[in-house]
């Protein structure tokens, strides 16, 4: 069985005026939809937007990729590590070059919720899973 991770759990409080939070519940929702327990990728949040301060695409974007590997590493979440570096910093710079680093930005260019959905699988590295997960909770605030 899945252990399922709220934002709520991470201390995020969603709100559709706080870019911070829906950022942070977007990384946590990006962790965890990879192939790795829950409880590895809610630390390797931690480790990143807690103790590192990567709470805005902006400033996710100013980490090398040697950092977020290092992070990664500090925080157990070894088997994707590269990979995911590589992905975090690619999905930052996205969010800051084409929605000015805010997801308000994000859904209100999109007409609906599908079309709000299908511009986050744009994003590489983010699939269905991640998708699933960042709606679960930021839906409500959003739409």
């Amino acid at each position: 069985m899945t252990e399922v991770i709220t934002a709520n759990d991470l201390g995020i409080r969603l709100q559709a005026s706080d870019e911070t939070a829906l950022f942070k519940w977007f990384v946590a929702s990006f962790l965890m939809g990879k192939r790795i327990q829950a409880p590895i990728a809610a630390r390797a949040y931690q480790v990143l937007v807690e103790e590192h301060g990567c709470d805005s695409a902006q400033r996710l974007a100013q980490f090398s990729h040697r950092q977020l590997v290092s992070i990664l590493g500090k925080a157990h979440y070894v088997r994707y590590d590269e990979t995911t570096a590589t992905r975090l910093s690619a999905l930052a710079q996205k969010l800051v070059d084409e929605y000015d680093g805010k997801f308000g930005a994000l859904c209100r260019t999109s007409k609906d919720r599908h079309t709000f959905e299908r511009r986050l699988l744009e994003f590489d590295g983010v699939g269905p899973k991640t998708v699933e997960i960042f709606m679960r909770d930021a839906a409500a605030v959003l739409f």
